[in-house]
């Protein structure tokens, strides 16, 4: 069986190997396609004792959801019935016991119907925590109702009781088994084998996306090329990495390399019908087709498919700048900085006396930066610098290694000694609380730029004031300074385009655990 036989264009099978930045592959002058035979199955780790590993990481999630949900309905059981003096024991054993069996079916049977557990979801990304909240909403609500039609005594303490921490302990014990996930990934194990097929350049930008983001579960085990130029030089991104040409027998290729995905990187020659051929020709060998769509940086939540017969059409709602959404968003900032000021207030006073006696000068440093719309703002930190260090900033521009804007230096001489800590731990920045209540900043957004920066914009890095800075942002979480500039801006530029309160409780989760383990910062 062979795909794209009209494709003129053939490759010789082979790995880019060597040590040096930049590699080259050139295309074969034979006649016919090549597959190399030396070439085995790279398969290893992804199998768990002769099981797929998603088949055994489902069998225990399965397991631990019910361990889960046993645990709770019996917590929500005892606790309502055998603490509470008003209600017997004896009745409650007789009315309760089978409602009890029956929340735990019917919450276990929607957990696995509405795909809690469906591989594609596991270790990255928000889905898995909104399909468990979802599905254990949905069992309660239709418990709930199809008690309330028969007209059953509810005993609210039983359900006040079950759905918070069942809702509760199923994330905290999902999150537990990625963090298990990510360190089996970190080893090398526990991948979809993953070949990717298209031309050279969208396939390089393909294999860059899933090297960079292991959540994805997908490792790169081979690319099937639709072209490739005579002297063509492939980037490290390509470096040992398996190459055929897109008429190899599709069978060979995905034995060669143990995949059981293909990933369609841009169009291929033959257009729709090539794609649709292909389907046909993977769902006969019992694998995964995922379509790389050339729409970047644009968020799932956004986008949104409807079938037409023939036509599918993908919708991509319009970045939300303004509305009801923000409004929820500013109730979030004002409820969490008032209790973070009020929380934190010993602890502000402690850094203070810290900052006053390690250097001379005042313990809070205002700092003008542009919020909103351009919109210019005092930002608040402790300082963590010398009282002339933006005085002393011209002596050292020789010494900057940042690539844009931004001034790096990984031994700047005007930190302080209690500066470099506070700046490892974000101490330095907790006072931006009172920004974020008096509106200025916000707690998750793009970082706040200066006007220096700001005035060397070119477009679209000017989209980042279109929504309010925040203290912390993806740029936070996702190394801080070691970023270079271009990163630093995707990111921000990512957040605004594709922002949701959910998005922004993980980035505050995630910023969390980046205190705890910090990186990047200067």
């Amino acid at each position: 069986m062979s795909i794209l036989k009209n494709h003129s264009t053939i490759l010789s099978t082979g790995t880019l190997t060597g040590t040096g930045r930049r590699q080259t592959l050139k295309p074969a002058h034979s006649k016919h396609s090549v597959w190399d035979a030396r070439l085995r199955p790279a398969t290893a780790g992804n199998l768990v004792t002769g099981v797929n590993w998603s088949t055994a990481y489902a069998r225990n999630i399965r397991l631990t959801d019910f361990i889960v949900t046993l645990t709770v309905v019996s917590v929500a059981f005892i606790g309502r019935f055998m603490f509470d003096g008003s209600t017997g024991l004896q009745g409650a054993t007789i009315q309760y016991i089978p409602l009890s069996i029956l929340v735990l079916l019917m919450w276990n049977a929607d957990l696995e119907l509405f795909r809690t557990r469906d591989k594609r979801i596991f270790g990255s990304g928000a889905s898995e925590y909104k399909r468990i909240i979802h599905s254990t909403l949905r069992a309660f609500g239709l418990l709930a109702i199809f008690l309330v039609v028969l007209k059953f005594d509810i005993a609210r303490g039983f359900f006040a009781i079950a759905l918070p921490l069942g809702v509760f302990l199923l994330l905290v014990s999902r999150w537990l088994w990625r963090r298990w996930l990510a360190r089996r990934r970190a080893a090398g194990s526990y991948f979809s084998n993953a070949v990717v097929m298209g031309g050279a350049e969208d396939a390089g930008y393909v294999i860059s996306q899933l090297r960079s983001n292991p959540g994805t579960g997908y490792k790169v085990a081979g690319v099937a090329l639709t072209s490739l130029s005579a002297g063509t030089e492939l980037t490290p991104p390509w470096y040992r990495v398996p190459v055929f040409s897109s008429e190899a027998q599709l069978e060979k290729v995905l034995a060669a390399t143990g995949a059981d995905t293909v990933i369609v990187a841009g169009n291929l020659p033959g257009g729709p019908s090539a794609i649709q051929q292909l389907g046909w020709d993977l769902g006969e060998l019992h694998t995964e087709l995922v379509l790389a769509s050339s729409l970047t940086n644009v968020a799932g939540p956004r986008v949104h498919f409807r079938p037409v017969e023939g036509l599918p059409l993908m919708h991509v709602e319009l970045p939300q700048y303004s509305g009801g959404k923000h409004v929820y968003k500013r109730a979030m900032d004002v409820v969490l900085s008032a209790m973070a000021l009020l929380v934190l207030s010993p602890l502000f006073l402690l850094l203070a006396v810290i900052v006053r006696t390690g250097s001379s000068g005042p313990a809070f440093f205002r700092q003008e930066r542009v919020g909103r719309d351009g919109e210019p703002f005092k930002m608040l930190k402790f300082r963590s610098m010398v009282t002339d260090a933006e005085k002393r900033l011209g002596d050292l521009a020789s010494h900057n290694e940042g690539a844009g804007p931004l001034f790096k230096m990984t031994h700047d001489p005007r930190i302080t000694k209690c500066g470099r800590w506070m700046r490892k731990y974000s101490l330095d920045e907790l006072p931006q609380f009172w920004n974020v209540l008096l509106g200025n900043m916000s707690l998750v957004g793009p970082r706040p730029p200066l006007a220096t920066e700001v005035a060397q914009y070119q477009a679209p890095t000017g989209r980042r004031l279109l929504i309010k800075p925040g203290i912390t942002g993806l740029w936070q979480v996702s190394g801080r300074s070691d970023l270079p500039w271009d990163e630093a801006v995707r990111l921000d530029l990512y957040y605004v385009e594709n922002w949701s309160l959910t998005g922004d409780f993980i980035i505050l989760w995630r910023t969390a655990k980046a205190v705890y383990s910090p990186e990047g910062a200067r």
